[in-house]
């Protein structure tokens, strides 16, 4: 069983997402004050009512905007310990079919999201210890068809997140990647809208089933808590096994 201290204080950027709502209400149950950070929505607004925690908007992907929704629950619930981000996309197109507006949002919403919400937090740390942890994909270590964008955007988050880790590991910083297989959310629902779509996704897992939002927010609060104070700069896959394991296959 994961601990916090009551004096824990966790951004998630994202939170209206499935997985965000999975690791507030998590958060909410081990007593952890936490900062929602998203665009404005009615998922939202019934996140922020169901858990009571504060809540900040962003319209677009800008270091500005990210700043400020930082700053703003920074005031209100005073210095962070913890952050996540969630911000994600799921563009699947090979590369000759991906247009310039495609690439571009795949990197802002994955890559950039990350870059600035780690600079904010940092920057707005005194924390003698703070955990930041963020979101990559399996598809960023093994070659997944039609995957060219997304696999670039992740991959991208995964080195930031080493060298952001080794930065600032001499402050006591803690800076983590956990790397999702598919998983059942809104955002992948369109991949398994079909009964043959769906069991051709379980079956490339090993284990035989997609992951849920509370398989993914698990990891993310150990990520963050005490448990996990000697973890620093690791990419953890949850994932089914499908980027590590290959099985037997019936013939």
């Amino acid at each position: 069983m994961v601990s916090f201290s009551p004096s824990e204080r966790v951004l998630i950027l994202g939170a209206s997402s499935d997985t965000g709502s999975a690791l507030a209400h998590k958060l909410h149950s081990a007593g952890v004050q936490v900062g929602l950070i998203a665009r404005p929505s009615d998922r939202l607004e019934r996140l922020r009512s169901d858990t009571g925690f504060a809540a900040a908007h962003i319209n677009s992907i800008t270091y500005e905007e990210i700043n400020s929704a930082v700053l703003s629950l920074a005031d209100q619930l005073g210095p962070i310990t913890g952050a996540v981000n969630l911000l994600g996309t799921l563009l699947l197109k090979p590369a000759h079919l991906t247009t310039d507006t495609e690439w571009r949002e795949t990197m802002s919403v994955n890559l950039d999201s990350s870059f600035w919400f780690l600079k904010s937090v940092i920057a707005n740390s005194d924390r003698a210890q703070l955990s930041l942890v963020f979101v990559s994909s399996s598809a960023a270590t093994i070659g997944i068809p039609n995957h060219e964008a997304i696999a670039a955007a992740k991959a991208g988050v995964e080195g930031l997140a080493r060298s952001a880790a080794a930065t600032y590991a001499s402050k006591g910083y803690r800076i983590n990647v956990v790397a999702p297989g598919l998983v059942k959310t809104q955002l992948s629902a369109g991949v398994i809208s079909s009964e043959m779509s769906l069991r051709a996704s379980e079956a490339m897992h090993p284990l035989k089933r997609l992951g849920t939002p509370e398989d993914v927010a698990g990891a993310i609060q150990w990520l963050l808590s005490a448990e996990a104070d000697w973890v620093t700069g690791q990419v953890i896959g949850v994932d089914g096994g499908l980027a590590t394991l290959r099985t037997r296959v019936k013939v």
